[in-house]
């Protein structure tokens, strides 16, 4: 499977996990995000104890051991980046947390090309970056980077609106910090830029550090569970009684959102071992399935500006695919 179809499968099960991060959100409670971390945690941690026997290097305790040390660049920077981004979605819609931080795309992106640039492989990993592609690429990170302006100016809006009046603050909890809640996406950007560009650079074919898809997927799935594990004694600290993630109002949305993720970051791993600059800012487009399923799921409302930007990112992708299907039949 060429890396335009792994990356747009990937996309599509983002932007469902999405979906149900902010479903299984309670804005009430201080911990919810934690508790997301113990459901993708245990999911991920499961998934890569099953994995473990196919390992491409090998499953001994010495040899997980320097393979987690090679890949705890883009681990750690990951589980950060989501758990704050589990955070930010207390207080802001995922229309509005969903792009601004998948600006990460972009960024990552560029970070990719600084690397193969100054390693001399730069010809090597950007031989696919024909017109076309630039063009798709372009519109991608234009539509995204333009829908995370637009989102932040109507959560500024918002805040502004309710800040006048005592009983819309209290009303609307997800806005009563006002601009500082935009501090959740952007610091997720952040972080998730680190971790992208950090597994374009592993994953590479040409350039990686030998590690291959199954080793990350392991490697990332038992750091996550090591994280869900420790999410899940502070909560018991902190509460006083051990979190139960399988109480049927945890297990709906949470552990949906944990299978879409999985499932996504299967697809993802595959998609940058083959293509990392251009799978990483069309992955990062998974902001666009957000922005759709929470107008249709949780009635977000969008404007003319945000289908605009939807319409962009759209544009690019259905560019990238004709380049991508032309690729092959001329192959």
């Amino acid at each position: 499977m060429s890396w335009f179809w792994l990356a747009l499968l990937c996309l599509l099960f983002w932007g469902g996990a999405d979906l149900f991060y902010k479903k299984g959100t309670d804005e009430r409670d201080r911990y919810s995000h934690l508790k997301i971390a113990v459901w993708v945690g245990l999911l991920m941690g499961v998934a890569a104890l099953i994995l473990l026997p196919f390992s491409e290097t090998g499953f001994s305790l010495s040899s997980l051991l320097v393979n987690a040390v090679k890949y705890s660049p883009a681990s750690l920077a990951y589980i950060i980046s989501m758990v704050i981004g589990y955070a930010g979605l207390r207080y802001l819609e995922i229309s509005i947390v969903s792009p601004v931080q998948n600006a990460s795309g972009a960024f990552s992106m560029i970070a990719m090309m600084l690397y193969f640039a100054a390693t001399g492989t730069v010809n090597e990993d950007l031989g696919d970056f024909e017109p076309g592609n630039l063009a798709g690429t372009g519109l991608i990170i234009a539509g995204m980077i333009a829908l995370g302006f637009v989102e932040s100016r109507l959560a500024r809006r918002e805040a502004d609106r309710l800040a006048a009046t005592d009983a819309g603050k209290r009303a609307n909890r997800k806005y009563q910090f006002g601009a500082l809640a935009l501090l959740f996406p952007i610091l997720y950007c952040i972080f998730d830029t680190i971790g992208t560009a950090a597994d374009g650079i592993i994953l590479n074919e040409e350039t990686g550090l030998g590690l291959g898809e199954i080793d990350v997927l392991i490697l990332y799935g038992l750091t996550f569970l090591l994280a869900g594990i420790g999410a899940w004694v502070f909560l018991w600290i902190k509460t006083g009684k051990p979190y139960n993630p399988f109480a049927k109002n945890e297990l709906l949305n949470k552990g949906t959102a944990a299978l879409f993720e999985e499932g996504g970051q299967i697809f993802y791993v595959y998609a940058m071992a083959k293509n990392p600059v251009l799978a990483a800012p069309m992955v990062a487009s998974y902001c666009i399935v957000s922005v759709v399923l929470g107008r249709i799921f949780l009635k977000e409302k969008l404007k003319a500006s945000q289908y605009a930007c939807v319409a962009a990112v759209i544009a690019g992708i259905v560019v990238l695919g004709v380049m991508e299907g032309l690729g092959e039949m001329e192959a």
